[in-house]
């Protein structure tokens, strides 16, 4: 039998299994050198720098190659699924570079790299394009879709190099075994980040994914969007906690004060901050007066606060559900990742009460999901951008002035006492629009004419928080309407790239959070606020607190009846009154790392509380009373009709 040949006189067969063995090589090629690659353009992008990625390289030579896997993985399950080499890495290129530029630019304008969760924002993660638009940023972007395009374009006349099936079932099953282990970290792939020298550090994520490389440090946060169960929690330690619990409600019922219940209004207004407290800068006035007479006139003191720049959502949940972000993994977003279900608030407090419970706020309800939280927490209506008929506007956003007018308006319509939790939105960031046209306060001192704009427009925004504030005080004095207002702010605003308006001013003495002291760290998270009102309350100056013990605080400074959770809070902020992840001030306003070993066991009760309420068995309500703290279900579906209506109203 005769074999057959081709044009060069070589078998066919021998022809066939050297095309082969060729394509097999470019595509085992291409496996391995990929992956290397996007390492490489994952971390110059997330670094910055040709020097700072080879010196990263360089030194830590097998964590780039655990980075090289973890791209590797993503490159061959996507190779698997589209089935044609080229496309796989044009699209691998795309993700991997958009996730290092979305963690650069987060980690530029907020202190946070990108985390797992931070996939499921939707539309708020819009919120951040035009906080990119920088010549930098578009150079980035460019080259990126520029890279992409050019692959793309290749592939249409580069053999596809398809793998046979059996090929891809392997590498998608293989990729989505290993990708699963290391996200939920299993033994074997401890002992290779081990081997490899990764050291995960839970507490400083900008450290974290500068260490570990981002492909890597994403991965191991994976498993952090499962709140772990504390060693200690149980029902028997629950209702050892509740006894002492009980007691402590006890005391505060007996305190309680009957008479008159007055309003009380919780206004957080965006990126409240005194930016008088910056060294070696000047204002042409005082941008914030009747915030400093309310300093030396009543009870004033300092939030701190567990977030910076963004991430407004974050304090509200800790205000207003007494719970603490520092038990929930770094980054995170509880209105978005764990509210899904009645949860015990301020507003079922007050409903308790005999109030009403109102939620005002100046932008769209869906952001942060505030429409279905706030219906978990038990407000009875929520006044959102939706509902405000022909609102008053300051640049971009909905003036202060309009949100105080939609205050008076809510107290004025209700018959019964009201509690409201108002948030505005005039003064979020970027500050770099000049929104405000000529601005009423001048800065001086040794800043770039960008630096001053930027400072010169925040600084005109928290003025009109500021008449905004006397506005509602004038309104509620003159109607006699007994009232307590709190009014603070959520974070400090984010002010340039590696906050260039706090280093100039010699706030901090670099932008890179890793080297901060501690006493940095809680000057960028401590915010002001402030109480008014128009009965008789106790003047006391604090010197810091965290804001999961606001509303605690509050309360017992109204003499109302505590509930057994937030008796506890209490309890506890007298030993640690400042709490955040990594930052934590004692009673005497030391500074730690982390809980000194005094308080260590108090806050890991405080830890087993906030788990039994968020994602345990609710033990607590079982052996305390409520007092009216109670969760509530909300309105029906189908049935929410005054809710809507609400949201729909005009102010």
């Amino acid at each position: 039998m005769r074999r057959s040949l081709d044009t060069k006189g070589q078998p066919k067969s021998s022809r066939s299994k050297l095309a082969r063995a060729g394509r097999n090589g470019v595509i085992l090629s291409a496996l391995l050198i990929v992956p290397v690659l996007l390492v490489f353009g994952m971390e110059f992008i997330q670094r910055g720098s040709w020097e700072d990625t080879w010196t990263w390289i360089s030194g830590n030579r097998y964590l780039f190659a655990l980075n090289a896997v973890m791209t590797f993985l993503v490159f061959s399950l996507l190779y698997s699924l589209i089935g044609s080499l080229l496309p796989a890495v044009g699209v691998s290129t795309l993700l991997l570079m958009l996730v290092s530029m979305i963690s650069y630019f987060k980690q530029k304008l907020i202190g946070e790299p990108f985390f797992p969760w931070d996939i499921f924002l939707n539309k708020e993660s819009m919120n951040i394009l035009p906080l990119v638009t920088s010549k930098a940023a578009m150079v980035r972007l460019g080259a990126v879709f520029g890279t992409v395009i050019l692959i793309f374009l290749l592939s249409r006349w580069v053999p596809r190099l398809r793998p046979r099936p059996v090929t891809r079932l392997s590498l998608a099953l293989m990729s989505l075994f290993i990708l699963h282990s290391f996200g939920v970290q299993s033994p074997w792939t401890l002992k290779v980040m081990s081997a490899a020298g990764a050291n995960e550090i839970v507490w400083n994520q900008g450290q974290n994914y500068g260490t570990n490389g981002l492909s890597l440090a994403f991965t191991m946060n994976v498993k952090n969007t499962i709140v772990p169960k504390p060693p200690g929690y149980s029902e028997m330690s629950i209702a050892s906690m509740a006894e002492r619990l009980n007691e402590l409600v006890g005391a505060s019922k007996a305190k309680a004060a009957a008479g008159e219940k007055p309003n009380v209004v919780f206004i957080m207004n965006e990126a409240f901050w005194d930016p008088t407290l910056l060294p070696g800068v000047k204002f042409s006035e005082d941008p914030l007066p009747t915030v400093h007479r309310l300093q030396e006139e009543s009870t004033s003191g300092y939030l701190l606060s567990p977030q910076f720049g963004g991430g407004t959502s974050n304090v509200e949940f800790e205000v207003l559900t007494g719970q603490s972000m520092s038990f929930l993994p770094a980054g995170s977003v509880p209105y978005q990742q764990y509210i899904s279900k009645p949860i015990m608030s301020m507003a079922s407090y007050f409903k308790g009460q005999g109030y009403r419970s109102a939620a005002i706020h100046s932008y769209e309800g869906w952001f942060w999901n505030r429409e279905q939280v706030y219906k978990h927490m038990g407000f009875d209506s929520f006044l959102s951008k939706e509902g405000m008929t022909s609102p008053e506007y300051k640049g971009a956003f909905i003036s202060d002035d309009e949100v105080s007018r939609s205050i008076l308006k809510e107290i004025d319509t209700n018959e019964e006492p009201t509690f409201i939790y108002a948030v505005t939105m005039q003064n979020h960031g970027p500050y770099d629009d000049k929104r405000y046209g000529e601005t009423e306060i001048s800065v001086e001192g040794e800043l770039t004419d960008s630096a001053r704009d930027v400072l010169q427009t925040y600084t005109q925004g928290i003025r009109d928080a500021d008449r905004s504030l006397q506005l509602l005080i004038d309104s509620l004095e003159k109607s006699g309407e007994p009232t307590v207002i709190v009014f603070f702010g959520d974070h400090l605003p984010m002010m340039g790239y590696d906050y260039d308006v706090y280093v100039q001013s010699n706030f901090i003495h670099t932008g890179k959070t890793e080297q901060w002291s501690l006493e940095e760290q809680k000057r960028m998270h401590s915010v002001p606020f402030v109480m008014w009102s128009n009965t008789d309350l106790p003047k006391e100056e604090v010197p810091v607190l965290s804001n999961s013990f606001l509303s605690a605080y509050v309360l017992d400074q109204l003499d109302l009846p505590i509930p057994a959770a937030w008796a506890y809070n209490v309890e506890l902020a007298k030993k640690t009154p400042g709490l955040l992840r990594s930052l934590v001030v004692d009673s005497n306003q030391g500074l730690h790392t982390k809980v000194p070993p005094s308080a260590e066991e108090d806050v890991e009760k405080y830890r087993e509380l906030q788990y039994d309420e968020m994602f345990g068995k609710q033990y607590l309500a079982k052996y305390t009373e409520s007092h009216g703290l109670t969760r509530q279900d909300g309105p029906v579906p189908g049935e929410d009709t005054a809710y809507a209506a609400s949201e729909r109203a005009a102010p």
